[in-house]
């Protein structure tokens, strides 16, 4: 690899050509306080790591304690370096990644769902069409006039995905998405 080609800065560089880079879910419990979301991205940004997808939620009012679900892509060795720094940072009780937690318990990946928002033009012959797609999709109006609709849905990633792809050519008019929220199956929790 060519030394101009690399990005100064980024982690991404730092492995061993030899790993391949895959995507996981790592979900990192916090207090709920002031300035723990940037702590937790400026970690990020400042190694050049990237985040595909971040959800965050206060999940238990009386302990103050929000969930944050990040979604990243890199090497196995980058990715037990972000898990690490994480562990470090002192508003973090508990990092898991749901990925290698889901493959020990005999899954592919964690429960992953998504939400999202789209809007689409709704008139003329398209009109019937994006409804008809919809129902096929399980998607619910949640607006509609004589010119357009919004629809709501919810899935995995690639449901979303397939959702918006084929509302493009009907007319798709903007997109809303919330990220990822992720669990894995069996009683123990995180």
């Amino acid at each position: 690899m060519n030394a101009h080609l690399q990005p100064t800065g980024s982690a991404y560089f730092i492995a061993k050509e030899t790993e391949l880079a895959e995507t996981h879910t790592l979900s990192v419990l916090v207090d709920n306080e002031p300035g723990v979301l940037a702590r937790v991205i400026g970690l990020f940004s400042g190694r050049g790591y990237n985040i595909e997808s971040l959800t965050v939620s206060e999940t238990e009012h009386e302990a103050h304690l929000s969930r944050i679900t990040i979604v990243t892509h890199g090497t196995p060795h980058v990715l037990e370096q972000i898990k690490n720094q994480l562990e470090r940072l002192v508003p973090v009780h508990r990092v898991v990644d749901l990925t290698v937690r889901a493959a020990g318990l005999g899954h592919e990946r964690p429960i992953e769902r998504e939400l999202a928002l789209v809007k689409v033009h709704g008139s003329g012959e398209h009109r019937v069409e994006a409804l008809r797609l919809a129902d096929a999709f399980r998607a619910s109006v949640i607006d509609a006039n004589i010119d357009h609709f919004v629809f709501e849905i919810t899935g995995k990633p690639s449901k979303i995905e397939q959702f918006i792809a084929i509302m493009k050519p009907l007319g798709l008019i903007e997109v809303c998405r919330t990220g990822i929220a992720a669990m894995n199956r069996g009683p123990q929790g995180m």
